[in-house]
């Protein structure tokens, strides 16, 4: 799978990228079929504490799946958008399953 890093308004560190890419990857252990995945990182000129923007989408076969979210840091927005894809995978394999199974 390839995976796609944007960063808006800043550089991403090698490290935070390093980490993204790991997280995402783990996500194939849950759909097989899971074609890319784009990344986008943004940090809003706002005087919130949470003001990272992490935004995962995720492409596969027919559809796409996608998260939002705003948090403190890349690495926390990161790994809450991880464990919303790991169930909408795990659902959208299950449909799979059962239409092909019908």
């Amino acid at each position: 799978m390839k995976v796609f890093i944007q960063s808006v308004n800043f550089n991403a560190d090698s490290g935070l990228l390093k980490y993204i890419e790991k997280k995402v990857q783990g996500l194939t252990k849950f759909h097989d079929k899971i074609i890319d995945a784009e990344v986008f990182l943004k940090v809003q000129n706002t005087s919130d504490k949470e003001n990272k923007v992490s935004e995962i989408k995720i492409n596969i076969p027919g559809n796409e799946l996608m998260i939002k979210k705003e948090t403190k840091s890349f690495e926390e927005g990161i790994s809450i958008c991880v464990d919303s894809l790991k169930r909408q995978l795990k659902k959208s394999k299950e449909k799979l399953r059962d239409s092909v199974s019908i």
